[in-house]
């Protein structure tokens, strides 16, 4: 198996709330993204930042879930990638907490691939989750690639056709979440 590295980190300024905690189907959003990572995952590591003691609030109830403080949230994505994986202690999935529609089988055909890095491919266009090897992990934590796009592309990654556009769905504004909240 693998460990599952979600991203939770942000100001979640565009939507001038907490994200993770908007509700969709009567359940908040960062519990859709747990659910579906948890069915192919042995633990997950959640990396918050700015809404650190709402996120450790909204996942009190899970099991396998360890909520990880990244102080270098306001750096950006990638150091909250670093974070997570600083704590995983095997293989991981990587996926940002705001991309909720993402199915199951998704996150168990990219761990079932090949390759050291792999990443879902819908109609044409690279989406999240992104595998990485625990054989790169200290590569990774070292790197001076400025963002995870960078990294991926400086290996030679295994892009899997999926057939699931929540690959490609993040909620990054209000406009995002009404578009989607009943979209699951």
């Amino acid at each position: 198996m693998a460990i599952g590295i979600i991203l939770a980190g942000g100001y979640s300024s565009r939507t001038k709330t907490n994200k993770m905690a908007l509700m969709i189907e009567e359940k908040p959003l960062l519990h859709h993204t747990i659910a579906a990572m948890a069915k192919v995952v042995d633990d997950i590591i959640i990396v918050s930042g700015h809404h650190h003691e709402e996120i450790k609030q909204l996942t009190k109830a899970f099991k396998h879930v360890e909520v990880v403080y990244n102080q270098a949230y306001d750096q950006g994505m990638f150091a909250s990638v670093k974070c997570g994986f600083k704590h995983a202690y095997d293989s991981v999935l990587i996926q940002p907490g705001d991309m909720p529609f993402v199915k199951a089988s998704t996150y168990l055909t990219i761990l079932n691939g090949h390759g050291l890095m792999r990443i879902p491919v819908y109609q044409g266009k690279k989406g999240h989750p992104i595998y990485i090897d625990i054989t790169l992990k200290e590569e990774l934590l070292n790197t001076k690639a400025p963002h995870l796009k960078a990294f991926r592309d400086q290996h030679d990654f295994h892009a899997i056709a999926v057939d699931d556009s929540g690959i490609l769905i993040d909620i990054d504004t209000m406009a995002d979440y009404k578009k989607f909240r009943k979209g699951l």
